[in-house]
């Protein structure tokens, strides 16, 4: 099956670059950051605020939306974009990082694996060819492929073993793919855990195969930041330039600056909303516990250069307390602060890669969350 390209590269700097990646239901801006909204929903926060804070698209996720409500209801309903109200692209993750993380309830074979759910208890298949299904009753702009994730550290033979599966498993997602309509998307999986030579060999078999994008899976899963930005460079180095990159789950601000150094485009993870709801804060002093006792008398904002406004609007001391009292608008508020905060970094870093100064910003960056918070005066 020939795949079109819908990836156009706007201009590079270095190996970090900038794009424009069409969907059916929009264009996405690259590098760019995608807000987790697992089951539908973001965690304490409006689709309108993920809009305004800048983000061109959100993940979904099949294992959780095909066990509640369901794919065929979802269908039913007009698709995600009609049954959540966000009107942008989105992209579903296959189930398979979600699988690995109930390794007590699921069994792994060659046809499809086989797991009890953790809301009824009920026993799922999850097979490619079912993955690739529910993706496409969902109706999600970009499809992922049906991998196995391995949590590393782990042996090299079940490495490889679970690197293979997913190559195999690959072919059978684009052959379930190819009646997709047209401008729909399908990303191959690149695995190998934290061993150079299976994740070049995962790499040349998923361009072989052919997709209209890469992600590299399998990663921010235990190992250190080096060992992964290490992985990271082993398979850039092997796909096409042409075609989006995606790091999948990942990550810390300072993750996704590395990875963008070194050519990747996509980025999820559920760390601004999370970390959100326990009262930490990410800024450009890098990251502020608001549940320090320090915060209870501090009138000052966040950062009073934001442009987001409750980033520049609400003092310390409120969100001290609405931490402290476990009041939701303090999860709230966090939230939306972080998604800003990733949605700022990531057209700081497009513009960036645009003027030829990504190295400069890029040093700029890591200075400033070196340095830390500014105590009070």
């Amino acid at each position: 099956m020939s795949l079109p390209n819908h990836f156009d590269l706007v201009a590079t700097d270095g190996r970090a670059r900038t794009g424009r990646l069409t969907t059916p239901h929009g264009v996405v801006r690259t590098p760019a950051f995608m807000p987790v909204g697992t089951a539908g929903a973001m965690k304490g926060m409006h689709w309108r605020e993920v809009r305004d804070a800048g983000a061109d698209i959100v993940l979904g996720n099949t294992y959780h939306l095909m066990l509640r409500p369901g794919a065929e209801r979802i269908a039913a309903l007009g698709g995600l974009q009609t049954f959540t109200g966000w009107n942008g692209p989105m992209l579903t993750d296959s189930g398979g990082f979600q699988v690995m993380s109930m390794s007590e309830l699921r069994k792994v074979a060659e046809k499809a694996v086989t797991f009890r759910s953790h809301i009824d208890g009920a026993m799922v298949e999850l097979s490619p060819e079912r993955s690739i299904e529910v993706q496409r009753l969902l109706g999600s702009d970009i499809a992922m492929q049906m991998d196995e994730c391995v949590r590393l550290p782990a042996d090299p033979d079940d490495i490889e073993r679970a690197m293979l599966l997913s190559l195999r498993w690959a072919e059978r997602s684009k052959r379930a793919f190819e009646t997709a309509p047209p401008g729909y998307m399908l990303f191959g999986i690149a695995q190998g855990g934290d061993v150079s030579q299976l994740r070049q060999a995962s790499a040349r078999g998923l361009v072989e195969i052919g997709f209209h994008g890469y992600a590299i899976g399998g990663l921010a899963v235990g190992e250190p930041q080096a060992v992964m930005l290490a992985m990271v460079e082993e398979v850039a180095a092997h796909l096409p330039d042409d075609r989006p990159r995606y790091l999948m789950g990942v990550g810390t601000p300072d993750d996704i600056l590395e990875a963008v150094a070194r050519g990747i485009d996509m980025f999820d993870c559920v760390m601004p909303t999370r970390n959100g709801r326990h009262g930490m804060a990410f800024t450009r002093f890098g990251q502020i516990n608001l549940r320090n006792a320090r915060h209870a008398d501090d009138p000052r904002p966040l950062d009073e250069q934001s442009l987001w406004p409750s980033t520049r609007d609400y003092s310390r001391a409120y969100l001290h307390h609405l931490v402290k009292s476990g009041e939701t608008l303090g999860a709230m508020l966090l939230s939306e602060i972080n998604i800003a905060y990733y949605q700022r970094l990531m057209a700081d870093i497009r513009d960036a890669i645009s003027q030829g100064t990504f190295a400069d910003f890029r040093e700029r960056t890591r200075a400033g969350w070196a340095m830390g918070d500014i105590p009070p005066r």
